[in-house]
């Protein structure tokens, strides 16, 4: 058998796809009521600043774990995570507004909150 030369994912997913799909490695439905549990929380997307590969990295790992888990026969749960108190969505939108020379407490809360969402 010979290499390719790249790695190519889209001729290792039609080789591999129907096997996971057959054996339901997608499927969070399977009956596993006896089964372990295991999960883990995507933190939300870092909005106050730049990407780097530590993101990746540790997103790398967090699916790694979950479906290594899954494979085990334990109930996972990869869940994406939010921002619980939306600190980090408040100061970017702070951020924008304070450029225009306006502040959260000029706008009022509604106001405020329709600005966020906008972002």
């Amino acid at each position: 058998m010979e290499l390719a030369k790249a790695f190519e994912p889209a001729d290792i997913e039609r080789r591999w796809y129907p096997e996971w799909e057959a054996n339901y490695f997608f499927a969070a439905g399977v009956d596993r009521s006896k089964a372990d549990n295991f999960c883990i929380l995507l933190p939300p997307p870092n909005v106050t600043g730049t990407l780097h590969m530590g993101h990746g990295f540790n997103q790398t790992i967090m699916d790694a774990l979950t479906r290594y888990y899954r494979m085990k026969g334990h109930n996972t749960l990869w869940q994406p995570g939010t921002d619980h108190a939306g600190i980090a969505t408040q100061i970017v939108v702070e951020r924008q507004l304070d450029a225009q020379g306006i502040s959260r407490h000029d706008r009022g809360r509604e106001k405020f909150l329709e600005k966020v969402w906008e972002w």
